[in-house]
């Protein structure tokens, strides 16, 4: 048997942590007993598109092996405030424990806002934010990030698709969304018009695996029928590469 890549492995956890969900309710995704995280997607423009920076996480922990942005946990003296603000300051003191980067939290665009399935083990609510690349060199903090890499947003997917980095389903989507922006100030533009994102995550196994779906998906709703009709709005992680689709 050969040896699981950590794409394989982190495709199984989510698997396994699907097995364990359950339907939503109303108060699933203001739950205050859930830990929130921050996540900053930083932006600059290079000869062949905007690029994004990514870390990689050491081999260990819950993201073991995936390529992330950065970001981190909030701490208990950060929910002082409405809980977009504190993330927003979070996302601002771990990006530059992460890689050095100092950003000032007015410049951060909300761009989403991401709930997992229910009853999943490790359920942690976690807000993206966007914002234009600062100057200076990156300084990565060795307990947090093993490497970093700026790269435009579709050849990170396409790397993906053929199992050459681990990403998580976040990740995955804001990559995907911000493929379509030719520069960086298009994606900051797109994201102050767009307003915040939330992603209410339910998980569905179909025939080929994993499904993740968010409002407007005509199976959304737990006694939705399964006909292969209506609206979609899901991910499908069953195999390689992954399939998004939004559509009315």
């Amino acid at each position: 048997m050969s040896e699981q890549t950590p794409a394989d492995r982190a495709l199984r956890a989510v698997a396994d942590s699907i097995e364990r969900s359950r339907a939503r309710t109303p108060r699933d995704a203001v739950d205050p007993d859930i830990p929130v995280a921050a996540t900053v997607v930083l932006l600059r423009d290079a000869p062949d598109g905007a690029e994004v920076l990514l870390i990689e996480r050491p081999d260990r922990g819950s993201f073991a092996g995936a390529w992330v942005f950065p970001g981190g946990k909030l701490e208990p003296a950060d929910l002082a405030d409405v809980e977009e603000m504190s993330a927003r300051r979070a996302g601002v003191r771990e990006t530059v424990e992460e890689t050095g980067l100092v950003l000032d939290a007015a410049d951060l665009v909300t761009l989403s806002c991401w709930d997992p399935p229910p009853g999943i083990a490790l359920r942690i609510r976690t807000w993206f934010f966007v914002a234009a690349a600062p100057a200076g060199d990156l300084r990565l903090h060795p307990a947090e990030a093993v490497a970093a890499e700026w790269a435009r947003p579709a050849d990170l997917l396409e790397r993906h698709g053929r199992g050459e980095l681990t990403l998580y389903p976040p990740t995955w989507v804001t990559l995907h969304g911000l493929s379509a922006h030719p520069d960086a100030a298009s994606a900051l533009g797109a994201a102050r018009l767009a307003g915040v994102e939330r992603f209410e995550t339910v998980a569905r196994r179909g025939a080929e695996g994993p499904i993740l779906m968010w409002h407007g998906d005509a199976e959304y709703e737990a006694d939705a029928a399964s006909d292969g009709s209506g609206a979609r709005h899901r991910l499908e992680i069953g195999a390689l590469p992954w399939r998004y689709t939004q559509a009315g």
